[in-house]
């Protein structure tokens, strides 16, 4: 705590005490700030960090995140009637093995999934076995 003596007005003024609370506050909340940008930037794939690394605080980081992998209503829409298209289509290339065609049609059951596309797990099962047999 650091006093400082008036003595035109024959006052103390205390400048440490409120300074230091302020100070450790700041602190704390600046620290939380710079791990929430840190971690929402290493969450972002390689190619994308330079683009995202102008963006100096986690709320306007987050807000352009959104605005480029989240797209509006109608995006998401599109998206999900191309997953749909693409599961309807879906067959196994001559050039892949099993592995993978398994593999490729889970990847795309995922994305229907977080588009709240559900699909029974038997229509899956022929959706793959039918896959195999169109080579």
């Amino acid at each position: 705590m650091y006093k400082k003596e008036d003595r035109a007005q024959d006052r103390v003024i205390d400048l440490g005490e409120a300074d230091s609370e302020t100070s450790v506050e700041e602190k704390a909340q600046r620290r939380a700030e710079l791990k929430a940008r840190s971690t929402l930037l290493m969450a972002l794939p390689n190619e994308h960090q330079l683009k995202f690394n102008s963006y100096k605080d986690a709320k306007t980081l987050m807000q352009a995140i959104e605005n480029r992998f989240g797209g509006n209503t109608a995006t998401k829409k599109t998206q999900k009637n191309l997953l749909k298209q693409q599961y309807e289509n879906f067959a196994a290339s001559s050039t892949e093995v099993i592995e993978q065609t398994y593999e490729r049609l889970q990847k795309l059951i995922s994305q229907l999934e977080m588009h709240g596309e559900v699909i029974p797990q038997e229509d899956i099962n022929q959706k793959f076995l039918r896959s195999l047999s169109q080579e």
